[in-house]
């Protein structure tokens, strides 16, 4: 049997904008470097022992045409000058035994930052919820290390972000970020 289980992954985002929707999601992909493979959106899970590459180190290992997981969060808008964003948030413990969690998060009008940390803490929720409690009374942020306490276990987040103003003329608009999954 095969082994499905990711090694690797990377993070990526773009931005797009076209008088048609699909055509505006399809320049979002080309902008982050990944339409040229077909993507299979999966859930959140970081894999245990999985590393974070970067897109330089890991297109090598992929192929125009090849099926590609992908956690993608994307939005899109055709309003003028409206607030859009697409964020990946990452949970991911520090013993690698452990799995980890990503999550996928898009809005209107809320700020890269605001985006960004919601996602984190989003993927950081997820997390704790797996270790049977609730992260509002059992997880302490450490915003000096940027590293979540969940009982003993020590937790990494962080997350990539995209955001844009919808076109001035009302061409459709579409942001992403992804989290490329590599076998």
């Amino acid at each position: 049997m095969m082994d499905f289980v990711p090694k690797g992954l990377f993070l990526t985002k773009g931005v797009g904008k076209s008088k048609e929707k699909l055509q505006s999601f399809e320049m979002a992909l080309r902008n982050a470097k990944i339409a040229q493979y077909n993507l299979v959106r999966v859930s959140s899970i970081f894999p245990p022992g999985a590393k974070i590459l970067t897109e330089k180190v890991a297109s090598p290992k992929l192929k125009s045409g090849q099926i590609t997981f992908v956690v993608l969060a994307d939005i899109a808008t055709n309003e003028p000058n409206r607030l859009i964003a697409a964020s990946i948030g990452i949970a991911q413990p520090d013993d690698k035994k452990r799995y980890g969690y990503l999550s996928e998060h898009h809005c209107f009008g809320a700020t890269d930052k605001a985006v960004g940390d919601y996602a984190e803490d989003l993927a950081a929720a997820m997390l704790a919820s797996t270790y049977g409690f609730d992260m509002d009374s059992d997880v302490k942020y450490d915003e000096k290390s940027e590293i979540w306490k969940i009982n003993n276990i020590k937790v990494r987040t962080r997350n990539l972000t995209q955001s844009a103003i919808g076109d001035k003329n009302g061409l459709w608009t579409t942001v992403v970020a992804a989290a490329v999954l590599l076998m």
